[in-house]
């Protein structure tokens, strides 16, 4: 099957059902159509967009920009996981795309050979639009290629525009450690907490300031939204950002519960709960999850259960594990679960449990933590080191904030 065949398939499986009944939150992309995409009139238009780029009756974004009267979608750009958001732990292909007027475009790859548009791929666009859900965490690669595609666009010298989606893990809570000078990558890009309550938009509006872009940034924000709300309370249609992104349980648990990718503990991929349970071979669950219990922290409880991952690592294999459920999800913090979590596993002895501790950095964000963890601190001692920037980040990135 040819690329623009693929690329067809994958649209039409993506298109779903219409929706009866419109949201109470509108995205950007809504709030767009209805002024009539007057922004884009005359103008050739490149789109970095996924499976998660829909409008309030469920159409792709790029069904909306194609039929939109007098705006020439001209290219496509695709994320970490490819424009269906189906692949996993390796890098996307470029290729080309059907338009439903018959046009065939490029649609170029930002997790391949390059992870920014190149001056090539931007010297016919006059606008680049950004329209991908983000999952509120530092190290979720869409914020990082949005940052790296503005900043193409601003040395292109073409219009950068974010149309806005909602952080659907609420836009008030704020955890983690802001990102160390020095420490850079894709995941570890933004100097953000790990869990920064921040929508795209912001973010954007943030990366553009405080890096001196000079971007031509527009943000198309939302309507309806506010900060407190989770993303069932928006009325928009979940769809999976990512392979391992089901539903907004593993989300509300990933920006503490994603730092054990950095170590020899599967995370749930390939279960029914990725980021809600975590497990290996000769892991002591029982004892683990009566210190965590002992702890009582808040929204969370914890029980050790047995699970089956069908993906690396120990995919096949029954392993006994810990599975989290969160009871009060305004109340429970990620990070807190990590701390917990990562000191109960390394105080119970066995080569069942360690870190790759250059990767974990990448994670946190901080090498505070793992000189404490090296040195056998407790978890409380561990959870406020976490803390370590939060709340001055959120005072400070007030001036960013578009609700």
């Amino acid at each position: 099957m040819n690329g623009a065949a693929a690329a067809l398939l994958g649209l039409l499986a993506l298109a779903g059902p219409a929706r009866a009944e419109g949201p109470a939150v509108l995205s950007g992309l809504d709030v767009l159509a209805d002024k009539g995409f007057a922004d884009f009139k005359g103008k050739r238009v490149g789109l970095i967009t996924n499976q998660t780029g829909r409008d309030r009756s469920g159409r792709t974004t790029v069904q909306v920009l194609a039929n939109a009267t007098d705006v020439t979608l001209s290219a496509m750009f695709s994320p970490e996981h490819g424009f269906t958001g189906v692949v996993e732990d390796t890098a996307v292909v470029s290729g080309t795309f059907a338009l439903p007027d018959g046009r065939t475009i490029p649609l170029y790859s930002l997790y391949g050979a390059t992870r920014a548009p190149t001056a090539a791929m931007l010297k016919d666009l006059d606008v680049l639009v950004f329209d991908i859900q983000d999952i509120g965490a530092r190290f979720y690669t869409y914020s990082t290629t949005m940052a790296m595609a503005m900043e193409a666009a601003a040395a292109a010298g073409i219009d950068f525009v974010v149309l806005d989606r909602p952080n659907p893990i609420n836009g008030e809570t704020v955890e983690g450690p802001v990102l160390s000078t020095g420490i850079r990558s894709f995941i570890a890009y933004l100097p953000v907490p790990v869990r920064h309550g921040m929508t795209m938009g912001e973010l954007a509006r943030l990366h553009n300031i405080t890096s001196s872009l000079g971007a031509k940034l527009t943000v198309v924000p939302l309507k309806g939204w506010r900060r407190a709300m989770w993303y069932d309370q928006t009325g928009l249609p979940w769809t999976r950002p990512s392979p391992n992104m089901p539903d907004l349980a593993s989300a509300a648990l990933y920006p503490g519960i994603a730092c054990f990718e950095a170590s020899s503990l599967s995370v749930g991929r390939g279960t029914e709960a990725p980021f809600q349970w975590v497990g290996a071979p000769g892991l002591k669950a029982e004892a683990v999850v009566a210190k965590l219990n002992a702890a009582r922290l808040p929204g969370i409880e914890f029980r050790a259960e047995q699970a089956s991952p069908s993906k690396p690592p120990f995919a096949g294999e029954k392993v006994p594990g810990v599975r989290m459920r969160v009871n009060d999800r305004d109340a429970v913090r990620p990070l807190a679960v990590f701390a917990h979590l990562a000191a109960a596993l390394r105080d119970q002895g066995g080569p069942a449990f360690s870190f790759d501790m250059e990767r974990l950095l990448l994670f946190v964000g901080m090498p505070r933590f793992a000189e404490l963890y090296l040195s056998g601190a407790a978890a409380p001692e561990l959870e406020k080191s976490l803390q370590e920037g939060a709340a001055a980040f959120k005072t400070g990135r007030a001036v960013f904030l578009l609700y």
